[in-house]
C-alpha cells in the first residue's frame, strides 16, 4: 500500500522550510500573520493550520504553495528543497 508521506514521515516537505522563513522574515512573521496574509490572498486557512503546516501534520495544496512562495517572494521549487 501507498503512503502519501516524506522519506521523513511527514506530510510535506515544504513545513520545515515555512517556518524558518517565517522566523527569518523581517520583522518576524507569527504564524496568525502568516494566515492572515494568504487569507487576504484567498486562502481559507488559519493559525492552526500554519502550525500543523510547519510541523508536517498537514498536506499542502499546490494552490497554497504558489501563494506561500509569493508571500515570501520565492519560487516554488526553493520551498520544495
Amino acid at each position: 500500500m501507498f503512503k502519501n508521506k516524506s522519506k521523513t514521515g511527514r506530510n510535506n516537505i515544504c513545513g520545515e522550510k515555512i517556518y524558518i522563513l517565517r522566523k527569518q522574515h523581517i520583522p518576524k512573521m507569527s504564524q496568525r500573520i502568516l494566515a492572515e496574509q494568504l487569507q487576504i490572498k484567498g486562502i481559507d486557512v488559519d493559525k492552526n493550520a500554519i502550525q500543523r503546516i510547519e510541523s508536517g501534520e498537514r498536506f499542502v495544496t499546490d494552490i497554497e504553495l504558489k501563494v506561500l512562495a509569493e508571500i515570501f517572494d520565492i519560487s516554488c521549487d526553493e520551498l520544495l528543497r
